[in-house]
């Protein structure tokens, strides 16, 4: 009753559904764009003249074919524009449905069942000894703050609760879904956790990685028991909180428009106006053939030069370019996919252009998250005279193919009581990874390994098999018999009967063994741990000869000072130790009551004195191959790198000179603990994100949205990795979420804009290429369309208002928009990156896609495009003795104007002109800066396909009779294909005078 009494003042154990837009309101927002406004005002503006040019040719009483002529021609343009609009808001729904999973699969992670203490029916007493008993299958979304629960190896944690008692002699719990670390994390009862007073007099709680008494909802119980007591339920837990802080970066990310979106608004508007300037200019240039005799009445003139002007305008709006623009992104999307990224979000394959700054974890991006021995320290000696060598290990990551310099590979068969012996035994025995070799396929590719277990274990597995003996026939092994030769030879030699888990305090693993197939009976206590720690408790050593000295103050300062020196190079130490003859008899394996002695975890400290110290062994995470170059990169490239490492602070800045965040000339390497850096004035904060490359370490998965936050207050465009679930908020929060692959969790994924198949911090850089790469792309096509409409709206402008007879008819224009624009647009969606492309800084969020520089290169070029179609249909009426104000006064001919009546041969060399200045235009597109002599369409083989079909399509309708009677069109000769020819190349000249006079200057973008 007092639980269900609570239940209901709590709320139930359960995360709130996220609150879901319905579909209807998702496809609304899709035209909340004002280029898409633009093209929905054009639709219906077509549709109104389609239907007036219908309803007019109906009054006429046309003949039935000619009504359906009329009507197919007219409907063309708004239903081409409709279906345009309706697949980008089809595209945009499913992207929006698609990021709203990640609210969902944060819920799917909390367990369902649980095993709770509960007052039998009917029983009053208070006291819950003797009253009470264990519910199995418990519903977990009625559990409440105060109830008690049992936890088994297996057991998802239903929800957050402070550790009472263990059952077992040890308990491990995986929170890699909340910390992102794969290591299971020790728990022990205790007041960990609790509330902290700090120096401002207030309370905070302490990193959860620390908190080694707490168990968090939906973590996995790996090992071990124990009775908990719950603390926190629903939203309140770990998870409700980080489920509060994804769906606050959602909204704000919902609310702040990308880069691309952003442009595309500008881009718009000044469209509108420019749309907005035809249409009035075209108006005015005719009122004076608002009174022409074609007219019955002023206003009659003046309403069909409104049209005329109207119809211009909307030639100028490039219909498909929300098309090109899906499908130049799509393109990207493939070919970041053949780069090893998997894009979740379309927009976000743009955005990656303007990133300037990569905030990125270290483990398994920054560095392989393979642990690889690359040093082992042995003792040697004659007794009087000891050193402490350290022997530099050959090979890298699991492969444990490679050797120890300065150990031969006989030394554990000559000396099997030497140092190197025992601690080969060390290694293989007191140690629960699995070293796993994959076989090389048949057609030879390279054999990896693979690991089971710790990383840290599983590099002392891999340094095993260098030290162990090169037989006869290890040259013929396969490598998943490489992987545990030298072990599996141990394993049959020695049993391993009893573990001595490993604990902080203590900070030591260890484990009895006893010789197999022995007259006498061997028993050895092998033991691991911080060296350190483990030196604390040796009083002799074990030299490399196998002989025993006592562990002297002299040589203890000069082990110590080994480890220190290690530890400045950034590598984790691990100290081996042996106990044999001084054995208590208790844990001896014929004793028989070892079992019960090691119930109790406490006293294994004591069992691990007077030890024999044997080695250490010096491993590191190494760098990724390649990422150093990247970062190198990134530096040319003006994006700046931030290190997030949970590592020391020596060690971070150790690993950030390694893959070159800093380097050996920089005076100043800002690294700071994540509380140190939070700690300091907001504008300090500010100050040291504004320039320059940062590390922060001890950092928590929180503190990555709180860095997010503050470079979008800079105007930066930040990426930023993560995997685990508390890494999601800061996913979503970031211009660009870029989750692991093979680390990150469904939520961390479902967060993030893209997915690293292969976790790699160069994979990144490439995907920054590619994203610039695709920005580059969208300005060529963009450059394109917009320069052929303003050519042929300027065209027809001049064509009018000089009054010549009709230029192009509606047809032509629409299948010069059609035809001959659509293959190049879209083939320019494949040009290869600029030279130098990684060489410029990022360019900003705010810079429009259509500058005024860039309008100005595009009217110049459509100046000429205009002219050149105006002047090669002049030249076909001069050539035949028109005179140039006869042809402006053709309305009023009097003499000769038959040669008015068909117009079908100037009107083919004015398209011809056009479609072949047009598609010369795209050739010169494949850079925007870059020569076509340096540059040339040869390096896009689509485009030279792209050019050369719609020329082809141009030609067959000129030659072809039938398709030649239905656009009015006649055939060329050679002589007219000459003119054409003369009046489209010096757009070329023009093209690349432009290039020159505009370059941009490579140090910026």
């Amino acid at each position: 009753e007092d639980a269900t009494q609570l239940l209901s003042q709590v709320g139930p154990n359960a995360l709130q559904p996220p609150k879901k837009t319905s579909i209807w309101e998702l496809w609304v927002q899709q035209f909340d764009d004002g280029l898409v406004k633009i093209l929905v005002a054009v639709a219906i503006l077509s549709t109104g003249f389609s239907t007036s040019e219908v309803w007019e040719i109906l009054k006429e009483n046309a003949a039935s074919n000619e009504v359906e002529s009329t009507v197919l021609q007219s409907l063309v343009e708004p239903g081409i524009i409709i279906a345009i609009l309706l697949l980008n808001a089809a595209v945009g729904v499913w992207q929006d449905l698609s990021a709203r999973s990640s609210l969902e699969s944060l819920e799917k992670m909390q367990p369902r069942l649980a095993t709770v203490l509960r007052r039998s029916k009917g029983d009053n007493d208070s006291s819950c000894t003797t009253s009470s008993e264990w519910i199995t299958d418990y519903d977990a979304t009625k559990l409440v703050p105060g109830d008690v629960i049992k936890l088994r190896v297996g057991d998802y944690i239903p929800a957050d609760s402070r550790l009472g008692s263990l059952t077992s002699s040890t308990m491990y719990v995986d929170e890699s879904s909340l910390t992102g670390e794969s290591v299971s994390v020790g728990k022990l009862p205790g007041d960990e956790g609790l509330l902290y007073a700090n120096n401002n007099g207030g309370s905070k709680s302490i990193p959860i990685q620390l908190q080694s008494s707490m168990l968090f909802s939906g973590s996995l119980t790996t090992r071990g028991s124990g009775v908990a007591l719950v603390v926190r339920t629903g939203t309140d837990t770990q998870s409700g909180k980080i489920q509060s802080a994804l769906a606050e970066a959602q909204v704000e990310g919902e609310e702040r428009k990308t880069p691309l979106g952003l442009q595309l608004d500008e881009f718009g508007t000044r469209l509108s106006y420019i749309i907005g300037g035809i249409c009035l200019a075209v108006w005015l240039a005719s009122f004076p053939r608002f009174e022409d005799a074609a007219f019955s009445n002023w206003i009659e003139g003046a309403i069909y030069y409104a049209k005329v002007g109207v119809a211009l305008g909307v030639a100028a709006i490039p219909e498909g370019l929300p098309a090109v623009i899906t499908l130049c992104l799509s393109l990207g999307t493939r070919r970041m996919a053949e780069r090893n990224v998997i894009v979740r979000k379309l927009p976000s394959v743009e955005t990656l252009g303007c990133t300037s700054v990569i905030c990125t974890d270290k483990t398994g991006t920054l560095t392989t998250n393979q642990m690889t021995a690359v040093s082992f320290v042995t003792l040697e000696g004659d007794g009087d005279v000891i050193n402490v060598v350290e022997h530099e290990v050959d090979g890298s990551s699991y492969n444990p193919v490679g050797h120890v310099v300065g150990i031969e590979r006989d030394e554990t068969l000559c000396l099997p009581n030497g140092a190197v012996s025992e601690a080969c035994r060390i290694m293989a025995l007191c140690n629960d990874a699995r070293l796993i070799g994959m076989d090389s396929t048949e057609d030879g590719t390279t054999a990896q390994y693979m690991i089971e277990g710790e990383p840290t274990e599983a590099s002392l597995l891999s340094l095993l098999e260098k030290l162990g003996p090169e037989t006869a026939r290890k040259s013929s092994l396969k490598p998943s018999q490489l992987a545990s030769e030298y072990r599996g030879h141990i394993l049959n030699s020695w049993d391993r009967y009893a573990t001595l888990e490993f604990d902080r305090k203590r900070k030591s693993m260890s484990v009895l063994c006893s010789r197999m197939g022995s007259d006498s009976e061997e028993i050895k206590l092998l033991c691991k741990g911080a060296p350190n720690m483990l030196l604390k408790r040796c009083t002799q050593v074990k030299l490399r000869d196998g002989s025993v000295v006592p562990l002297t103050l002299d040589l203890r300062d000069r082990i110590d000072t080994t480890i220190s020196s290690i530890g400045n190079r950034a590598l984790r130490c691990i100290g081996l130790a042996v106990k044999d003859s001084s054995l208590e008899p208790q844990l001896r394996k014929e004793e028989g009551r070892y079992t019960e002695v090691l119930k109790d975890s406490s006293q294994y400290e004591s069992f691990e004195t007077d030890l024999t110290f044997v080695g250490i062994v010096a491993i590191r995470d190494p760098p990724r191959h390649g990422v150093a170059e990247s970062i190198d990169e990134c530096k040319q490239a003006g994006i700046r790198v931030i290190m997030i490492t949970g590592d020391a602070k020596q060690t971070a800045q150790a690993i950030a000179r390694d893959v070159h965040i800093f380097t050996d000339q920089d005076v100043n390497c800002p690294t700071f603990e994540g509380r140190e850096f939070f700690v300091l004035p907001e504008s300090q904060q500010l100050e040291i994100l504004k320039s320059g490359n940062l590390v922060i370490c001890r950092a928590e998965p929180a503190d990555k949205q709180r860095l997010v936050k503050m470079l979008q207050s800079l105007n930066e465009i930040p990426a930023m990795t993560g995997d685990g679930v508390n890494d999601a908020p800061a996913l979503q929060q970031a211009d660009i979420g870029v989750a692991m692959g093979i680390s990150g969790t469904d939520v961390a994924k479902e967060a993030a804009d893209m997915v690293l198949v292969d976790d790699n911090f160069s994979t990144i850089v490439d995907a920054v290429e590619e994203g610039r790469c695709i920005y580059a792309n969208m300005q060529a096509f963009i450059n394109f369309l917009i320069t052929c409409n303003i050519g042929e709206v300027i065209g027809v402008f001049i064509a009018t208002l000089l009054g010549f007879p009709q230029l192009l008819t509606p047809l032509h224009l629409l299948w010069v928009n059609l035809v001959t624009d659509g293959p190049p647009a879209t083939a320019l969606g494949f040009n290869p990156p600029d030279p130098g492309l990684m060489n410029r800084k990022p360019r900003s969020s705010s810079e429009e896609i259509m500058t005024s520089e860039n309008l100005l290169r595009y009217s110049i070029a459509g100046l000429y495009i205009g002219i050149a179609t105006v002047g090669v249909y002049a030249s076909y009426f001069l050539d035949r003795g028109v005179s140039f104000q006869e042809l402006q006064s053709w309305s009023t001919c009097i003499d000769s104007c038959s040669i008015y009546d068909d117009l079908a041969a100037p009107q083919t060399l004015a398209l011809s002109t056009l479609v072949t200045v047009e598609l010369l235009k795209a050739l010169c597109s494949v850079s925007i800066d870059s020569s076509i002599f340096s540059v040339g369409p040869q390096k896009n083989p689509w485009l030279l396909l792209g050019v050369s079909i719609p020329f082809a399509f141009n030609q067959a309708i000129i030659y072809t009779p039938e398709l030649g009677q239905s656009f009015g069109l006649v055939p060329l000769d050679g002589d007219d294909w000459l003119k054409v020819l003369a009046w489209s190349l010096p757009i070329v000249l023009i093209d690349e005078a432009l290039k020159f006079v505009f370059k941009k200057d490579e140090s910026r973008c």
